[in-house]
């Protein structure tokens, strides 16, 4: 079968390239295109756009982009027609992926949605279009399923893909050779994660940067976005004292004794990786003003969200400040603060249904495409 694929952030290659990985399993005659990243291009897709040029954040900022975004969306619609595919699978990315859906129910292609938009948290009328839309939707966090199913959606919970990523058998660098791989000098390690887009990262890492004074005894290093360059990161941290790797998160996070993370995705990778954290996040002020009014969750960051209980620090946007930051992270570096995170973690983890969540979304998808009908 010919498969069209759209992941439009680095998250969503990630979970994309392990679901093809599954589909080529389970379909020998497979064949791929569509949108995304090098993980997802190693693993046989054919890439009509990377990631790398479509990340916008915020409002304004998808404002003013708004005239490549509407280019971008007629070749998409294009690109699709000339592969005629028979599924088109979108990965997240809501503001471009839901226009693509409508377009490709108005031509009768058969569409699944995996890693569902944050609809419960805003713009629950957004459900509309996925009834309308999408065949099917294949979500990754417990609570999503119910919420679909309660406006008539047809939904599926394989299990979160992080886990699948993240497992006890993964081969990681110990201290030792991590150390002297990347130069570092042998002391407690804390993880900078700021983010994979320019916007987001220069919002971020700056606030980040300034704590680093306030703990001599510690290094800090800086897990960098393959995707951007290491000079982009040298222009924002200076002289900082400060490591910096680049595709080595999960080595970094493994010999960390604390993090301090961007609200996303990576909230959750850290969780699993059991490295207690803070998570931060600032935007833009007029986007932010206008989300906290549209956005109807208590949290931010996906562990506590999934816990539904305050397991991890947020501080966000007028709270993310160096003071903040630096009483929270010498609070979370006290004996006796590391367990009641660790023992979070260890109850959000037992909610996200256990490994092997893309083997399960892949041959779901499978079952349904050889079906008569979806629905």
């Amino acid at each position: 079968m010919k498969y069209y694929i759209i992941a439009g952030e680095a998250s969503g290659d990630l979970h994309a390239s392990n679901l093809v990985r599954e589909l080529s399993l389970l379909d020998g005659q497979a064949s791929f295109r569509g949108w995304g990243g090098d993980l997802m291009k190693k693993e046989g897709v054919e890439l009509v756009r990377h990631i790398r040029d479509l990340a916008f954040m915020g409002f304004l900022e998808v404002v003013s982009h708004l005239p490549r975004i509407l280019g971008n969306l007629k070749f998409c619609e294009n690109d699709i027609l000339q592969f005629n595919p028979d599924v088109l699978i979108l990965v997240d990315y809501p503001g471009f992926n839901l226009r693509i859906a409508r377009f490709a129910a108005s031509r009768r292609i058969r569409v699944f949605y995996y890693i569902s938009p944050q609809l419960w948290a805003w713009k629950s009328s957004r459900v509309k279009t996925i009834r309308d839309t999408v065949d099917h939707m294949f979500v990754i966090l417990p609570f999503e399923q119910e919420f679909y199913r309660k406006y008539g959606v047809n939904a599926d919970f394989p299990g979160h893909p992080l886990l699948d990523v993240i497992h006890e058998g993964m081969k990681l660098k110990d201290r030792s050779e991590f150390l002297r791989m990347n130069g570092l000098e042998d002391k407690p390690l804390i993880a900078l994660l700021p983010g994979s887009r320019k916007m987001e990262v220069r919002s971020m890492l700056s606030v980040m940067l300034e704590v680093i004074p306030s703990f001599p005894d510690h290094r800090f290093v800086i897990a960098a976005a393959p995707s951007l360059p290491e000079a982009f990161y040298t222009s924002i941290t200076g002289n900082a004292k400060v490591g910096v790797v680049s595709g080595q998160t999960y080595d970094l996070l493994s010999n960390s004794v604390a993090a301090l993370v961007t609200s996303g995705t990576a909230t959750l990778e850290t969780a699993l990786m059991n490295v207690p954290q803070i998570v931060c996040y600032r935007g833009n002020a007029v986007s932010y003003e206008i989300a906290r009014r549209i956005v109807k969750v208590d949290y931010i960051s996906l562990v506590n969200l999934i816990a539904r209980r305050s397991v991890v620090k947020e501080l966000i946007q007028n709270d993310f400040t160096r003071e903040s930051l630096d009483r929270e992270l010498k609070q979370l570096l006290q004996p006796g603060n590391r367990e009641p995170v660790l023992k979070g973690y260890r109850q959000v983890k037992d909610m996200l249904g256990g490994s092997g969540a893309s083997g399960r979304a892949a041959a779901k998808m499978v079952q349904y495409l050889t079906e008569k009908s979806v629905k």
